[in-house]
């Protein structure tokens, strides 16, 4: 044999070589994805299980899911989505139906009510233990059978198989690393407004009463329980006595639906006193103080400070209203809470002309002002004014401090221990909400004080959208550390946008 054919067979055995290689590597993918894609259709067909826990019968669902939460679908009130874990896999709660005979027993019985939380956990975990059992069995036989129908041979099935069960492990795995049990206290709720508080439940009840993560079910089902016997007519909201409810709206730019929304708001979660950060209107005109009106319809404290696009006789016609408190560097005891709150120094009637060309004159305001806070006998329990970059200067005067203007809603925790809310605008940012893509969603906050020590315990953010004030999305917020030190930190730099900087999430 000739040196050129010898080169010639070595490079093609070469190439078969490689050949071979290639498509070795490029069967196993296939078997891989083959398996796991069988695997998630055999747990998605055969894994769904129904268990009874206490008064509801739930049905239970493994299904794929790219950030990893646990869904209770309360149907028809709504979903209540919780962050429990960050594994590729979401857990479904459906609630099937509704024992009404036990239910009544359970709201008659205190006795049966004591025992509900053990009950419910022993049933709660062997539903549970039946969904995993199932969906690994249903995992590993889909990963089986789909690899053999697929690839006809034995090896290929077993090759399926083997990864069914690692991916099966260490989606198992990844749950137990990456679970939260303090999820269940901070919920995310979308459906109909009516039904928000009775499935959030009440938030000062969830942050005191409520040690483990066992009688948090119980609440739970026990609300959804109360729901689903009284389709007729929804339970009210009990209002708990250690707690003072602040409705935080800003921002309504003479949108009457946001006089809608805030009644549902204070009907629905009994709220004591609403807090208004200011632009009430829209150019503070004298035709439009008219706007006010609906203020004293409200029936409840009503705060308000001044926004750069209200004017001294939006102000003015603010003070006239039944309940109204206008606060502009006043301190006041509203609802029992001691609350400060400075007008904005800024009138903005022309909205082509910039409200932020001076952060520094602002931030000077705010240090100003923040300074004569300090020689104030009393502390304060809450600040309110319009702009973030005023508000970040009253750090370590106040516990809790209110803002908006940036139409986006946003929270941070100060270097000091403040807590800084910015609030989006409750009126969808009125007829700016046409100048986008997206409209400006409406947004407003249910804040939780403790009655004895004013100090915040929980939040709702509530975003509406959809069809009006009847759609909701509430994400309920409790605050980790409420009577932690407050002390003056460092100056606050401004912001150039108003947006939150270094924020923490809640």
């Amino acid at each position: 044999m000739d040196l050129s054919k010898l080169r010639s067979l070595t490079k093609r055995t070469q190439g078969g070589l490689r050949s071979l290689a290639v498509g070795r590597v490029t069967r196993g993918v296939a078997v891989v994805a083959v398996s796991i894609a069988s695997a998630w259709l055999g747990i998605m067909l055969g894994g769904p299980v129904r268990a009874n826990v206490g008064p509801v019968e739930l049905g239970m669902t493994a299904e794929p899911s790219w950030t990893g939460e646990t869904v209770l679908d309360a149907h028809p009130f709504g979903t209540l989505l919780f962050d429990t874990h960050d594994a590729p896999v979401g857990l479904r709660v459906t609630l099937e139906n509704i024992n009404t005979s036990r239910v009544a027993m359970i709201l008659d019985n205190p006795r049966m009510s004591s025992h509900l939380p053990s009950m419910m956990e022993k049933e709660l975990r062997e539903g549970v233990r039946t969904l995993v059992v199932r969906a690994l069995v249903c995992g590993l036989a889909g990963g089986l059978l789909g690899s053999l129908i697929v690839f006809r041979r034995p090896g290929p099935a077993l090759a399926g198989l083997l990864s069914a069960t690692v991916a099966i492990a260490g989606t198992g795995a990844a749950v137990a690393l990456t679970f939260h049990p303090r999820a269940v206290v901070e919920p995310k709720y979308t459906g109909l407004l009516a039904g928000a508080p009775s499935l959030v439940g009440d938030a000062e009840s969830i942050v005191t009463r409520f040690e483990s993560y066992r009688t948090q079910l119980a609440k739970l089902v026990n609300n959804v329980s109360q729901l689903y016997d009284t389709v007729s007519a929804l339970p009210l909201y009990d209002s708990d006595p250690a707690s003072i409810r602040i409705l935080h709206v800003s921002d309504i730019h003479l949108n009457p639906i946001a006089w809608n929304v805030i009644r549902s708001l204070t009907e629905q979660f009994k709220i004591d006193a609403v807090v208004d950060t200011g632009d009430l209107t829209d150019h503070g005109t004298g035709p439009e103080d008219k706007f006010a009106e609906e203020i004293g319809r409200l029936g409840l404290p009503y705060v308000f400070v001044r926004g750069n696009h209200d004017s001294g006789s939006t102000q003015k016609a603010v003070a006239k209203q039944k309940g109204a408190v206008v606060l502009d560097d006043k301190v006041k005891t509203v609802a029992g809470l001691r609350i400060y709150g400075l007008g904005d120094p800024r009138f903005t009637p022309d909205k082509s002309v910039s409200v932020d060309s001076d952060l520094e004159a602002l931030a000077a305001t705010g240090r100003e002002h923040a300074a004569r806070l300090a020689l104030e006998s009393k502390p304060v329990d809450l600040v309110a004014v319009h702009d973030p970059t005023i508000a970040r200067q009253f750090s370590g005067r106040t516990p809790m401090i209110l803002a908006g203007h940036s139409h986006e809603r946003s929270t941070e925790l100060l270097p000091s221990g403040t807590r800084l809310l910015v609030q989006g605008s409750t009126g969808g940012a009125g007829l700016r909400a046409l100048e986008h893509d997206e409209p400006t969603p409406v947004a407003a906050s249910v804040l939780y004080f403790d009655r004895k020590s004013h100090r915040l315990r929980a939040w709702d953010d509530i975003t509406l959208g959809g069809l009006g004030e009847q759609s909701v999305q509430i994400e309920r917020h409790v605050e980790s550390a409420p009577g932690r030190t407050i002390s003056p930190g460092p100056t606050v730099s401004p912001s150039p946008t108003g947006a939150t900087v270094g924020a923490t999430p809640p």
